[in-house]
């Protein structure tokens, strides 16, 4: 096909280690299901059906991601030195995950995340601790001598990263390394800082909702085409919907896999794996696309962000 324009100049630096690294929040997820969960106060207590403690954080979820299609990835992150770092720790590097970046720091708590999980929509009760003190001078320059590429995860929960970042992102691409984002939500609603961040990023990955909100667009168009002339390739994250992705002008959509959805948890940053992969390995964009689509789709008939990850054999079955 004449637009089935590829991504030929990343794939490159094969010899070096790491095929990604991903640099962002490290937790687990607690995940309460029920179809009709409806917290209230005054002491009311509610039943679930069920309740989950696993891998959480979008920089932790997606790192799993990748490692299952059989990227070659490391994770940067800070955890406290207790029980919930140490789960995280575990969990990561049983799933292929290197976990050598990671900082352990005894004066901090890990992050904890709480998810109350309706099936098809859910609520997120964050306690922040540790995911906080991550810095970009954490990130040094022999460590990106080492990657191919580099991925933010949830810009906006991170005060301590976010100053950082413009310069890290610069640090990258002089050392060759091609850079994503994912801010995920912003807890203040400002959405203030990632416009100016665009011109450094090669690959942009909101949501919908995210998109929507850091453009203030009337649609979601409007505001692919307006994030795209800052540089970057947009992708964004459209639920049910499936994906879009837009480069130069053009816009491109692949609608969701017909699943059983057990919840939505982490199903982004399966996504997001997909693209990067397909985008790692010079595939065109429709094709990356439709990539990570299936791995958001497959990711979730399970509960949590990793349980049902594709491996890369299952998810080009359904390419």
């Amino acid at each position: 096909m004449a637009c089935e324009v590829s991504f030929a100049l990343t794939y490159k630096n094969m010899d070096r280690k790491y095929d990604l690294l991903v640099a962002g929040d490290v937790n687990p997820d607690l995940v309460l299901t029920s179809p009709d969960i409806d917290p209230r106060f005054n002491q009311v207590e509610i039943l679930v059906d069920e309740a989950t403690l696993t891998i959480g954080a979008s920089a932790a979820i997606f790192a799993c991601g990748a490692a299952r299609l059989g990227l070659k990835v490391a994770i940067s992150g800070v955890v406290g030195k207790d029980f919930f770092g140490g789960f995280m720790l575990e969990m990561l590097e049983a799933r292929g995950v290197d976990i050598s970046p990671v900082i352990i720091d005894p004066e901090q708590s890990t992050g904890l995340t709480v998810i109350l999980n309706r099936i098809t929509d859910r609520a997120i009760l964050t306690y922040i601790g540790a995911i906080a003190a991550l810095r970009a001078e954490h990130i040094t320059d022999s460590l990106l001598a080492s990657v191919r590429h580099l991925h933010v995860a949830s810009y906006f929960i991170q005060p301590s990263l976010q100053p950082g970042v413009p310069d890290l992102f610069a640090r990258a691409q002089r050392s060759g390394v091609t850079t994503s984002l994912d801010t995920n939500w912003d807890p203040t609603e400002n959405w203030t800082g990632v416009k100016e961040l665009l011109a450094l990023t090669d690959v942009f990955l909101p949501n919908e909702t995210e998109a929507l909100s850091i453009t203030r667009a009337a649609t979601i168009e409007a505001a692919a085409s307006e994030l795209a002339g800052y540089g970057p390739i947009v992708v964004i994250k459209m639920g049910q919907a499936g994906g879009m992705v837009c480069q130069s002008g053009r816009i491109y959509r692949c609608p969701a896999l017909p699943v059983e959805v057990a919840d939505t948890v982490g199903a982004g940053d399966s996504f997001n794996a997909g693209f990067l992969y397909g985008y790692l390995h010079g595939w065109s964009r429709q094709r990356s696309l439709k990539l990570a689509v299936i791995c958001g789709s497959l990711s979730a008939r399970g509960h949590g962000g990793v349980e049902k990850q594709p491996y890369v054999s299952e998810a080009l079955k359904h390419l």
